[in-house]
């Protein structure tokens, strides 16, 4: 089955950095069933997060590609997973949980 990959980026992404290359080892993700996300894209339309690169500005995750949640879209994102009440977000929900604490990004690498 398809997987979402999510991770806590170390640093901040600078603003011309592009990010198109699979690399979930290099940030430690979590995988998230496909059969867990893609019910709840439209809920995920709401986060503000940039796509490959913080010159593409966003809404959602980019389902195919890599995304670039910012610090200030974790609360919401929360919100989202939390209202779902799956045993199955827990492990995402701890790492976004983590991010906010730490003032981090998290990078998704999609299907």
């Amino acid at each position: 089955m398809a997987k979402h990959e999510f991770g806590i980026m170390k640093n901040e992404p600078m603003s011309k950095e592009r990010f198109d290359e699979y690399e979930p080892h290099k940030y430690n993700c979590i995988k998230i069933d496909d059969a867990f996300i893609e019910p709840i894209l439209i809920n995920l339309q709401s986060i503000d997060c940039y796509w490959h690169t913080l010159q593409i500005a966003g809404k959602g995750l980019a389902y195919c590609g890599i995304t670039l949640i910012p610090p200030e879209s974790m609360d919401t994102l929360t919100n989202i997973l939390s209202v779902q009440n799956k045993i199955e977000h827990i492990d995402l929900i701890s790492l976004v949980n983590k991010a906010k604490e730490e003032n981090k990004y998290i990078i998704h690498f999609g299907i």
